[in-house]
């Protein structure tokens, strides 16, 4: 009875939604679409001429937009453990972040090309066990910085949703030895009672992997 009431509430929710409607208006295929598009246009994140990785894509709102910004003679390369459906201008990869060859063939579709900005809306299948549920988070955003120290072009910037929680200054104090800069976000469209923040790593500093 009381997961039947809370669905209810939570369909009521997203059916009264402004960014809901908005984006059924727009044409973008999620509300998600609005939390880039608030950050992109207070942070000035995305350019013509970008290589840009966008991670946990679908169904792809984040890369809809995106691969728009970064035209002319940007690429964007998406991956996530769902299907997405095809974007023009869109390299899609479909697998889990956290496996090997999954890696392996993302870095592959790169070519070894690096990254100007590497985004990351992954999130885990939530159990609604808090610790279980942050440690995944979390594990996701370390694999997320992992992956712009490896790739990531000197200069380049990092933007990862998280939660704060266990294990979040931990994150930030490591994003600190990778870029010079690091900015707290939340963006009018996180949902109030989310956990959900985001953090911004800017300008990758020019010592160790590139």
């Amino acid at each position: 009875m009381k997961k039947h009431k809370t669905n209810k509430a939570w369909i009521h929710e997203h059916v009264t939604d402004p960014y809901v409607q908005r984006a059924k208006a727009e044409g973008w295929r999620s509300r998600a679409a609005f939390k880039l598009i608030e950050l992109d246009e207070k942070e000035h994140l995305l350019k013509p001429g970008m290589t840009v990785v966008d991670l946990g894509a679908a169904p792809g709102s984040w890369s809809q937009y995106a691969v728009r910004r970064i035209q002319p003679g940007g690429s964007l390369l998406a991956l996530d453990l769902l299907e997405m459906q095809a974007l023009d201008g869109v390299t899609f990869v479909q697998g889990d972040f956290r496996e090997q060859a999954v890696l392996e063939q993302f870095e592959a579709a790169l070519g070894g090309r690096t990254v100007d900005l590497v985004l990351s809306d992954m999130a885990p299948n939530m159990s609604g066990i808090q610790m279980t549920d942050q440690a995944r988070v979390m594990d996701l955003a370390e694999l997320t910085l992992a992956f712009a120290a490896d790739h990531l072009k000197a200069g380049g910037d990092m933007l990862v949703k998280v939660f704060q929680g266990a294990g979040y200054m931990e994150l930030r104090e490591a994003m600190r030895q990778i870029f010079e800069v690091i900015l707290v976000r939340k963006p009018s469209a996180s949902r109030g009672r989310s956990a959900e923040t985001f953090l911004l790593g800017r300008k990758k500093r020019s010592t160790g992997m590139q």
